[in-house]
């Protein structure tokens, strides 16, 4: 195995780990936002308020995503395991 393929392994796992955390962390990303913005202009400080929404839209968002994921996640596998008898000759 060669070093231009070590790094595309490498450069394939972290694109396929971007693409599957991507919902998660952008609806983390708007919910915090919205209510960051709902708590400034409230003025309500509290910092455990954002924490039920996000908890809620994270769990909304698995359950809509969550199949895509799994589906991503197992191709990249299976690829790889098939893969395994060539890398080493």
């Amino acid at each position: 195995m060669d070093t231009s393929t070590v790094v595309e392994l490498g450069s394939q796992a972290l694109w396929i780990t971007m693409l599957v955390s991507a919902p998660l962390l952008l609806v983390a990303l708007g919910v915090g936002l919205v209510v960051g913005i709902v708590q400034a202009a409230t003025s309500i400080n509290e910092a455990t308020l954002s924490f039920i929404p996000k908890l809620v839209a994270i769990s909304l968002t698995l359950v809509v995503v969550g199949g895509w994921q799994i589906a991503t996640l197992v191709d990249y596998m299976r690829g790889l395991f098939l893969r395994i008898p060539t890398l080493f000759t």
